[in-house]
């Protein structure tokens, strides 16, 4: 998301990709306006996540906040008008919100209390790993597959986002109020 963001919302919805328009820098100043709504409404909604987990469960609230986020990466393919992104930005906070906490809450009760900070370390390469496979290979496929259209990228990001949403019920959450 935060690689292709700007060539995607510049090239699919304002429909340029020259850099020197003044066109594409509206809309890479917009792209930052959005990154600021998500990140702002991640922040809020963090404070309800757990209050949702005691009524649903961990697994649940991360499952349907990666479910909303995914939602929200396709809307950029559907949307045409600048504004709605906002809306897009929400959706993705929410998923935001949650990556950041619920899978440590759900690790957290897993282990042993001894090991606890040498196992987070090991689980920090889940995040880092795919980080780096990103940067390095997924621009040859955006140019091999999708002709470099940037907005393909927060589609496959969209869903990626469904299918962890999947996953997540494989994971066993020891000790799950």
């Amino acid at each position: 998301m935060w690689i292709y963001t700007t060539a995607a919302v510049t090239g699919h919805i304002y429909g340029t990709s020259d850099t020197t328009s003044a066109l594409y820098n509206e809309g890479a100043n917009w792209v930052g306006v959005l990154f600021g709504i998500y990140n702002g409404f991640a922040a809020v909604v963090a404070f309800g996540l757990p209050v949702l987990s005691k009524y649903t469960s961990r697994k649940a609230t991360h499952s349907v906040s990666l479910i909303i986020g995914g939602i929200g990466l396709l809307s950029f393919y559907f949307i045409t008008n600048p504004n709605l992104l906002l809306l897009s930005m929400v959706a993705i906070g929410i998923a935001w919100a949650s990556i950041l906490s619920m899978p440590y809450a759900i690790l957290t009760g897993s282990l042993p209390a001894a090991k606890n900070g040498s196992l987070h370390g090991y689980f920090q390469f889940f995040i880092v790993i795919p980080q780096i496979l990103a940067a390095s290979i997924l621009g040859f496929l955006m140019r091999r597959y999708f002709g470099g259209d940037a907005i393909w990228a927060l589609v496959a990001g969209g869903i990626s986002m469904i299918l962890a949403a999947a996953t997540v019920f494989f994971v066993d959450d020891i000790d799950s109020p």
